[in-house]
């Protein structure tokens, strides 16, 4: 009964165009966000920290932006793991290269570097589509592979092309303890979260949706689809490239070409299917899902193994992570293609008529 919007009057558009037009589901996100930045610091362990808080984010945070470009636009793509990598470097290169150079700018350079990078790969998004356009972008992926393994400018003429970064600052604050690291990913991905949002819900958003569901009609009612489909690839490269400069500077801190392989590209877009395409809260729901199976797995199969006897490896965990990934994914696009994300809006939209039957 307390999910209900009666007596919730609009009285103008801009009322009735909310993010979150319902009272209750604002003032849920801003305590959840409060308590995002207030509690969690304070309950949360070291371990929870590195192993859970800080990975949650900077997945959502690339999950976000690999949704934009497949769930919104309907490009797929496979060169994911690419942009972060770009983003990474580019990052790294402003970074240690400037002197004095802040690191929210690095952050936002490198994240523009991806952007480009991410609009030269998704020129064959104008001829190709589908299983071709995600080839092509796969091989933004092997290039990127190539890059940063043969350039050693790259990599600051480091001979074994591995990468560290130290002495971290944001405004003068040291970000060096795993709690000023949370709130550093936490405190970006909401404001990334809520531009992402407010662009879908805009005109390119909906240049966007045309695009996915018919490029041709799209042409027709005077959208342009090389604005539209370019556009996508550069919003969601700039995001992309902004959590992988966040994955290596603040969860790796040191890391090498291999961190950011083709299986991350896979592992992304895996997060958006099983959270749900087309949607900025399944990116959370996909990367909250592909940060704590594993976790889980890690912590339950054992447990399960000496229950009946038997013993379970740790490559069986890794073989069993594998092919419960696998048989997920397979569940999700056969009973419910819009993942997890769909689930969550139709308990919401039964909570609002309950207790009548729908």
């Amino acid at each position: 009964m307390f999910y209900r919007e009666n007596g919730q009057y609009k009285t103008s558009y801009r009322a009735d165009q909310q993010i979150f037009p319902i009272a209750q589901d604002r003032w849920a996100i801003l305590l959840l966000i409060a308590a995002a930045f207030t509690v969690v610091p304070l309950v949360g362990s070291d371990y929870m920290f590195r192993a859970i808080f800080i990975p949650f984010l900077i997945m959502s945070l690339a999950a976000l932006g690999v949704n934009i470009l497949v769930g919104y636009c309907g490009q797929i793509s496979l060169g994911s793991g690419a942009f972060m990598a770009v983003g990474a470097y580019a990052a790294f290169n402003f970074f240690v290269r400037i002197p004095g150079m802040p690191l929210l700018l690095a952050l936002v350079l490198g994240g523009l570097c991806s952007s480009a990078f991410g609009i030269l790969f998704g020129l064959p998004s104008l001829r190709v589509k589908g299983l071709y356009l995600a080839v092509a972008t796969l091989a933004a992926q092997f290039f990127s592979d190539w890059m940063f393994l043969r350039i050693k400018w790259f990599t600051n003429d480091a001979p074994s092309g591995s990468v560290s970064v130290s002495g971290l600052q944001v405004f003068g604050m040291p970000i060096e303890s795993p709690i000023s690291k949370y709130l550093l990913c936490l405190s970006i991905l909401v404001v990334l979260a809520l531009v992402a949002k407010n662009l879908v819900r805009g005109a390119v958003g909906r240049e966007w949706m045309a695009i996915r569901d018919m490029d041709v009609a799209a042409a027709v009612i005077g959208i342009r689809p090389m604005y539209a489909k370019l556009s996508a690839f550069a919003v969601s490269s700039f995001i992309v490239g902004i959590a992988g400069a966040l994955w290596g500077f603040v969860y790796l801190g040191a890391w090498e070409p291999a961190a950011f392989s083709v299986d991350l590209s896979f592992k992304m877009l895996f997060m958006v299917i099983i959270g749900g395409m087309g949607s900025i809260m399944g990116s959370f729901f996909g990367a909250g899902f592909i940060v704590v199976l594993p976790i889980f797995l890690n912590q339950f199969l054992p447990l399960l193994g000496s229950a009946v006897g038997v013993e379970i490896s740790t490559a069986g965990i890794s073989h069993a992570e594998l092919i419960i990934f696998g048989a997920l994914i397979v569940w999700f696009l056969i009973v419910e293609p819009h993942g997890l994300a769909k689930l969550w809006a139709l308990s919401k939209q039964k909570l609002r008529l309950w207790p009548f039957p729908h």
